[in-house]
């Protein structure tokens, strides 16, 4: 027999009972990743992988790692690595995130409305609340565990800025974007466990609401009489650029009362804003005093939230089923009847009931009556504003934005609109036993985010012209303006159809690259994998253009020698969209193929 170490009687058995618990649970936790991380790396063997990880590991490296270890960030090497345009007076920066901070700390005020609740998952909670163990020590277990997702964060925010300029400060910004964080974190915990105290007096959330923002009004009007005696009045000189915006910006922070009102959120910033290691050293020692009295204010709080930690445990277990089941939007949420974008007869093709199923899982705004009420007001608004000489500008800027919008939807659109095979691969073995040939699935599978992915440009197309047309210039007529708006809308949806063949290919010859719901893949090999296939179908795409694109500029070139480019741009157009629909015919009945000989069994989950 082993003997057991003797418990400490009375005052001490709970905090030892304590301490034996929150050590097992360390215990447990520590081994939880050292064993995901194993499982991992032993991953690593296959080689679908491997070359993820490699790829995703260079990716990574061009986009951050480089910068990093370069010490040279995007805008210069040195100084303040502030982007050109912005102000390098580190006073003004330093006031900016103070006032950041502020508007955030104030929010936490004022928003939440529920009792304090540490999140904890169900097993922590079956574990640890029947357990001897204390408020305290449940608070300081939920303070270390944070720490892991709260240094990725860091991680995250250093290379994110690290982008922006470094300027060799890489471990400096790192520290400082760790004080910012953990004594925010700090000080939400906090405030949750004052209001969770406030409604346990029986103050209610307005009343509560109505005494903060009485304060921050009669703050306010202390500052706004001090301000107006040594801040230069705002006059319409101060509006005329973003330059004068700025500068004026950059007095009523520097000076004034406000420098001294967001004095404490200057200190938590101030760390992360050193230029050198010495003034961080000066700086940080401020900023730790700071979390330290909020720590204090944390631990040292009485506030019983085991209760409400429950309810929020439920509800973390519910979003955490949901997002692995793919359905990560819907957590929370009281399932609705959802409007069908059309009526389903009883008899009719039968791919027809395919893409009205996934056009009811696009969502109740992808229907037919809504397009057309947006596109009605999309012509009025533009041709009512286009009455106006100062809205041309404008209307302008609209139209480039609107055509813009729609090229990155064709190339970022199947991506976004994943109503086929990646979304009904883990139902591929029901689809199997419809009594249909595999090209009729394939149709029914790729034609619902067809016809969204068609909507969308119609409808920017639609805008793109109705703004630009009261506007063109005379290098370029009505006419023409209308036969490239014509011709562009022939050519999108035998464009979405390639797009989407693409994709919807490569899940049935790879299916256990493209995992969905609970096997989905997570981490750097995830990442590498997507850029290998985003990568491989870019380019698989700009190849199935090449025969469309020969045939549009033949036809333009002879209609337009004959007949004028307001004929020819139209004509060169669908039969472009012709050749682009034989492709599509023939993709279509190759991945009705591959569907046929997809063996659900045969595939390996990760």
């Amino acid at each position: 027999m082993v003997a057991r170490r003797p418990v400490p009687l009375l005052g001490g058995v709970r905090g030892g009972l304590s301490q034996y618990m929150i050590s097992a649970l360390f215990y447990l936790q520590f081994h939880s990743v050292k064993n995901r991380l194993t499982m991992r790396f032993k991953r690593l063997k296959q080689p679908k992988y491997l070359f993820g990880a490699i790829v995703g590991g260079l990716y990574f490296y061009w986009y951050f790692g480089r910068v990093l270890l370069g010490g040279r960030g995007r805008w210069g090497a040195s100084g303040t690595g502030s982007a050109p345009g912005l102000p390098t007076d580190p006073i003004f920066n330093e006031s900016l995130g103070a006032l950041i901070l502020f508007v955030i700390v104030f929010l936490a005020w004022i928003i939440p409305h529920k009792r304090a609740a540490l999140a904890f998952t169900e097993p922590e909670v079956a574990f640890l609340f029947p357990a001897p163990v204390s408020r305290r020590a449940l608070i300081h277990f939920k303070l270390l565990r944070s720490q892991l997702a709260l240094l990725f964060t860091v991680l995250f925010f250093t290379l994110i800025s690290s982008r922006f300029g470094a300027g060799g400060r890489g471990l400096i910004r790192a520290a400082g974007w760790w004080v910012i964080l953990f004594t925010l974190h700090l000080h939400f915990m906090g405030s949750s466990f004052a209001l969770t105290m406030l409604m346990d007096r029986g103050i209610s959330n307005w009343k509560r609401r109505l005494a903060v923002l009485a304060l921050a009004l009669a703050v306010v009007g202390v500052a706004g009489v001090w301000a107006a005696r040594e801040i230069p009045e705002l006059t319409s000189d101060y509006l005329m650029n973003l330059a004068s915006i700025t500068d004026y910006a950059r007095q009523v922070l520097v000076s004034g009362p406000l420098p001294y009102l967001l004095y404490p959120f200057r200190l938590v910033v101030r760390p992360y804003l050193a230029p050198d290691g010495l003034a961080f050293l000066a700086a940080i020692g401020p900023a730790l005093l700071l979390m330290a009295l909020h720590y204090m204010w944390v631990i040292r709080a009485d506030v019983a939230f085991e209760e409400a930690s429950v309810e929020a445990s439920q509800k973390l277990a519910e979003r955490i089923a949901t997002a692995r089941a793919g359905k990560l939007g819907s957590a929370g949420k009281k399932l609705k009847r959802k409007r069908p974008p059309f009526t389903l007869r009883p008899a009719g093709p039968p791919l027809v009931a395919l893409v009205w199923k996934n056009l009811i899982s696009a969502g109740s705004a992808f229907t037919l009556r809504m397009w057309i009420s947006l596109a009605i007001v999309v012509v009025v608004m533009c041709f009512a504003l286009s009455g106006t000489a100062a809205a041309g500008n404008w209307l302008l800027v609209i139209a480039s934005i609107a055509g813009m919008i729609g090229i990155w939807m064709l190339l970022l659109g199947p991506q976004i609109v994943r109503q086929d095979f990646r979304q009904d691969l883990p139902n591929a073995d029901l689809l199997k036993v419809f009594p249909l040939r595999g090209w009729q699935i394939a149709l029914g599978e790729i034609l619902g985010p067809a016809l969204i992915l068609t909507g969308v440009q119609w409808l920017l197309l639609l805008m793109a012209v109705a703004c630009a047309v009261p506007f063109v210039h005379e290098q370029i007529s009505v006419p023409l303006v209308v036969a490239i708006g014509v011709g562009a809308g022939v050519l999108a949806p035998a464009l979405n159809l390639i797009s989407l063949l693409i994709p919807n290919a490569a899940v049935l010859l790879f299916p256990s690259w493209f995992q969905t719901g609970k096997d989905s893949l997570h981490g750097i090999e995830a990442t590498g994998q997507r850029l290998i296939f985003a990568l491989g179908q870019f380019f698989a795409f700009i190849v199935s253009l090449i025969p469309a694109a020969a045939t549009f500029a033949g036809v333009f070139f002879l209609v337009r020698y004959a007949a004028g480019a307001v004929l020819a741009v139209p004509l060169a157009a669908l039969a472009a969209a012709m050749v682009l629909g034989l492709e599509a015919g023939l993709g279509v009945m190759w991945l009705g193929w591959l569907f046929e000989r997809f063996d659900v069994s045969a595939e390996p989950s990760a």
